[in-house]
């Protein structure tokens, strides 16, 4: 039962990226480009709201939906590996059109070749898991 609450929000999350265009290839080509603020705005709330949220949740203890505290252990600070990082997730943005979360929602609304970069990214995901340890984190 606990699962619907994960699908009503998917689906709300979908329906969102969707009519907001932040899932529409031109709408990240004009992004890459600095013609348009649209993307950078929507990014800029998430930013905004993700940051109150992770406070909010900090400051006032919040649990899960088992009731377990939510624990958010600090991350390493390093500048090399989240640059890094951030490039690379930039430069596979950029050439794929879509992050992951408008990926699926791309899939979800009939842009199935998005499959094939769906695919890319589960293969990375699982050869990143095969090397982690070898990498400098």
């Amino acid at each position: 039962m606990r699962n619907i609450v994960f699908l009503v929000v998917g689906t709300f999350f979908g329906i969102v990226m969707f009519k907001s265009e932040a899932a529409s290839w031109f709408r990240i080509y004009e992004m890459f480009q600095f013609k348009s603020f649209h993307m950078y705005g929507i990014i800029g709330s998430a930013l905004v709201l993700g940051v109150l949220l992770i406070q909010l949740i900090k400051r006032k203890r919040l649990k899960d939906m088992s009731g377990n505290p939510i624990m958010i252990p600090p991350k390493d600070r390093s500048f090399s590996r989240y640059m890094f990082g951030g490039i690379l997730f930039g430069l596979g943005w950029a050439l794929a059109g879509a992050c992951p979360g408008p990926m699926f929602v791309l899939a979800g609304a009939g842009f199935y070749p998005i499959l094939i970069v769906i695919a890319g990214a589960i293969a990375g995901t699982w050869v990143y898991g095969l090397i982690k340890d070898k990498l400098p984190h």
